[in-house]
């Protein structure tokens, strides 16, 4: 059992290496040819299958695959998801900013290396010393770009969720109950504030 788990933890890190290694590749090859509007365009396919494939982190940690507590998974995977499908999936508005550019770039490079180290550690029972190095070394980079990119982002998009009224439910109607998008990413927003501080994912 134990070799089945490491052989299926390997082949999960390594297809979302290469998912991120083609995001990555698209968005620079974008960026150089046509600039920061182009970039969300070139990679909106493969950046959600591989954000949203990071869903797959969650259910190892609640099944015991790995060992990263799911209450410090969830929340940075979940922001990355609001990211991804609530904001520039759902506001086409927001596509062309110059931070959809070091937003994709930060999270493909900090992906790349955190799985293939993993996916390395997988497959043959540890990862360079190098590679750890690496990972934890681009991390300080990184994160800060990562965090200032999706808190840009979502602040960016609150005027057009406000205009939009795009996913808010209004009273009256059959279930007694409203809810406002616009606040409800406000509350997002509010809560980076202490998940900024929090453990990284494994």
């Amino acid at each position: 059992m134990a070799a089945v788990k490491r052989a299926h933890l390997a082949v999960c890190n390594w297809a979302v290496f290469f998912g991120w290694a083609q995001v990555l590749y698209f968005a620079v090859d974008a960026l150089l040819r046509s600039g920061d509007e182009a970039v969300y365009a070139a990679v909106e396919r493969p950046l959600q299958l591989a954000q949203t494939a990071a869903v797959l982190e969650i259910l190892h940690g609640l099944v015991g695959l790995v060992r990263s507590p799911v209450s410090a998974t969830l929340p940075q995977i979940g922001s990355r998801l609001f990211v991804t499908w609530g904001i520039l999936w759902s506001f086409p508005e927001t596509r062309t900013h110059i931070l959809v550019s070091s937003l994709v770039i930060s999270w493909s490079v900090t992906e790349i290396i955190r799985y293939s180290f993993f996916g390395t550690k997988e497959l043959f029972g540890s990862a360079p010393s190098s590679l750890l190095w690496l990972r934890y070394s681009s991390f300080l980079v990184m994160y800060p770009t990562d965090i200032s990119s999706e808190v840009g982002l979502i602040y960016i998009a609150l005027q057009f969720i406000k205009a939009s009224e795009k996913y808010c439910i209004r009273m009256p109607n059959k279930w007694n109950y409203s809810f406002d998008y616009f606040y409800a990413s406000i509350l997002v927003l509010l809560v980076y504030i202490p998940g900024t501080f929090s453990c990284p994912r494994r």
